[in-house]
């Protein structure tokens, strides 16, 4: 999200620094590797619509940065407590292309996966290369004149005048609005604003090779008793094609500065599981595992609002990652006092929260 609004600001010819704790595209947050569901399929049409406009963020940005970042797999959802149907009726009422399968009719279409009961598709599914996306930002940022500091730590953010001071470890800044966009560890930094509960876990993600190389699958979301997620592994997986699939719920409690990175055998016995009983079209033990941070609020929507010149930008509950472009291009209008925040979003909301 960082890379992204300062990318926005940087194209409109405003100074703009980017500050980073460790190397930019590091592994230690949130926003790295190779696959990232991009997807519009939501139980909430305010989730559908802003989707639809995430879509024309990227294509701003692959435009801009002259990169393909995102690439069309189509999207499935399936599980009773998905509620395929559902989602179907509010696709329709939202206009977005879509089809509601039978079990069967899917396992034709994708031989080596599974279903039980409805299967909605939608073609506009797709993946994104969040490596690819932060790696050009930060290249276009400094294409466009602008600072980027990486292997600095900020330890406050300060109201200075009509500005505020930014305190790192190295230089001293100075700017006219700060955007705080800290993921995992924004309940670390001495921020004094009202921020909503915010509670960090560690999630854990596996990949499968395929069976046959050139079978093309969507990328998917289950909800029945577990609700997980597959798409393809891109370079994550290894050299040969494999499946990302996770667990998205379950999550073990951490810290962003405590967090250990260890692979939790419970959750990899679980997606093991459904690997063996639903995708029988992979390989049943992973090739490759790795582990991710998520920052949730209770309601799990964003936090993006300015208070003064202080602008936060994160967290992003788990699903931010499809609209980091846009968000970017919101933190940017913020910081710019060209727009008001979302309300869904607000900061003012945080009463209702704790």
């Amino acid at each position: 999200m960082g890379a992204a609004t300062a990318w926005q600001l940087a194209r409109r010819g405003v100074s703009v620094a980017l500050v980073e704790a460790f190397d930019a595209g590091h592994v230690h947050g949130s926003s790295h590797g190779t696959s990232r569901i991009v997807r519009r399929a939501y139980a909430d049409p305010f989730w559908v619509r802003l989707t639809g406009r995430a879509y024309d963020a990227w294509a701003e940005a692959e435009d801009d940065t002259g990169t393909a970042l995102l690439r069309t797999t189509g999207g499935l959802d399936t599980g009773a407590r998905r509620d395929p149907v559902g989602l179907a009726r509010l696709m329709a009422a939202e206009g977005v292309p879509h089809e509601l399968l039978t079990a069967g009719e899917a396992e034709a279409r994708w031989p080596g996966m599974r279903f039980d009961g409805s299967v909605l598709f939608h073609p506009e599914g797709a993946v994104l290369d969040a490596d690819a996306a932060v790696a050009a930002w930060v290249r276009r940022v400094r294409e466009l004149r602008g600072t980027v500091l990486e292997r600095t730590r900020v330890l406050a953010v300060e109201p200075d005048g009509g500005g505020a001071r930014v305190v790192t470890d190295g230089p001293e800044l100075a700017a006219g609005s700060v955007v705080v966009a800290a993921g995992p560890w924004l309940p670390e930094l001495p921020l004094g604003l009202p921020l909503p509960p915010l509670t960090v876990t560690q999630q854990q993600v596996f990949h499968f090779r395929q069976l046959d190389p050139a079978a093309v699958w969507p990328t998917f979301v289950h909800k029945g008793d577990l609700q997980l997620f597959g798409l393809p592994s891109g370079a994550d997986g290894g050299p040969r094609p494999a499946v990302k699939v996770a667990q998205h719920d379950g999550g073990r409690p951490t810290t962003a500065s405590t967090r250990d990175g260890v692979v939790d055998p419970a959750s990899r016995e679980r997606v093991t599981a459904f690997v063996r009983a639903w995708l029988p079209g992979l390989e049943p033990e992973p090739i490759a595992q790795g582990s991710c941070l998520y920052t949730v609020t209770p309601d799990e929507d964003f936090v993006l609002d300015r208070v003064g010149p202080v602008v936060v930008a994160s967290p992003c509950s788990g699903h931010g990652a499809k609209f980091a472009a846009l968000i970017g291009r919101m933190a940017a209008a913020l910081a710019l006092g060209e727009a008001e925040p979302e309300p869904r979003f607000a900061l003012s909301r945080v009463g209702s929260l704790v």
